[in-house]
């Protein structure tokens, strides 16, 4: 019955261990790269989008950072250097 010896079993099994051994470590690869692509900032087309200047005064009014009458005064001196373009 054992005419190539006890390891005969081996010979079989071995290829199959590697083989999920390998499917394993594909299955880790997959996982760390599926999560490393959700943290990572998404961008259209690969360009960020630049704020303009009008943005930026909106925001910064918005958060508190800068009063009405400094809002109404930077806005009136974008609108006049606008129109020197």
């Amino acid at each position: 019955m054992y005419g190539y010896g006890p390891g005969l079993c081996w010979m079989f099994v071995l290829p199959i261990i590697w083989l999920m051994f390998l499917a394993f470590l594909g299955l880790i690869v997959w996982a760390v790269v599926r999560l490393t692509r959700e943290w990572r900032p998404r961008h259209d087309n690969g360009a960020a989008h630049q704020e303009t200047a009008e943005e930026i005064l909106d925001r910064r009014y918005a958060r508190g950072e800068i009063d009405a009458e400094e809002y109404r005064q930077a806005r009136a001196n974008l609108t006049e250097h606008r129109g020197k373009e």
